[in-house]
């Protein structure tokens, strides 16, 4: 018997709330939920990430076998509604693609999300979070805020639900969690502004 849950996977830049709003969806659905950097090991991302941009950002080229599995098998186990993921790139990674049935875009202007990335370090780092930071928005202007762009834009046009609202997190989860109520999954592409 094949399971009705759906998958759900939270997409979007760096900072824009994608482990917030999951973790939010799970409780107020009282469903599961996998995150993308919890099952990422050294040989997810391609070791030079910048030359991986200038090479054209194929995200096959990120790999997460322990994530697909997981939810593979948690899909299997299932027998709530959903299963909420964060998975950065919507249904751009032919490897996980098959086993998403909606994509949500957190896509917040980049500046709200370095913003937030700056605020996580400052308040997870210790000692050293200046040299962190900085290090961090080195390779932001470098090429972070490229690639986010480029994913972000390949995001958008395969997303089912689009959320462009600077919003609290209780509130962007409240609206994903109308849009699925409405059940309507499968039709043209919703975009919230």
């Amino acid at each position: 018997m094949m399971s009705s849950v759906k998958v759900v996977a939270i997409s979007g830049a760096s900072g824009c709330g994608k482990t917030s709003v999951i973790k939010q969806l799970a409780k107020d659905h009282d469903c599961p939920y996998l995150l993308f950097d919890q099952f990422s090991d050294e040989q997810t991302y391609p070791t030079d990430m910048k030359q991986w941009f200038k090479d054209g950002g194929d995200v096959a080229a990120i790999k997460s076998p322990q994530f697909v599995r997981a939810l593979a098998d948690l899909r299997q186990q299932c027998d709530t509604p959903f299963i909420f993921i964060e998975e950065p790139f919507g249904r751009q990674r032919a490897e996980i693609a098959g086993l998403i049935d909606v994509v949500v875009l957190l896509d917040l202007p980049m500046e709200v999300c370095l913003s937030r990335v700056i605020m996580r370090n400052i308040e997870l780092t210790s000692g050293n979070s200046l040299t962190a930071i900085a290090r961090y928005l080195a390779m932001y202007d470098d090429y972070f805020r490229h690639i986010y762009i480029a994913v972000t834009n390949q995001v958008r046009g395969n997303c089912d639900l689009n959320i462009d609202q600077v919003t609290t997190i209780k509130a962007t989860a409240s609206i994903i969690s109308q849009w699925l109520k409405n059940g309507d999954l499968s039709a043209d592409r919703h975009r919230v502004d």
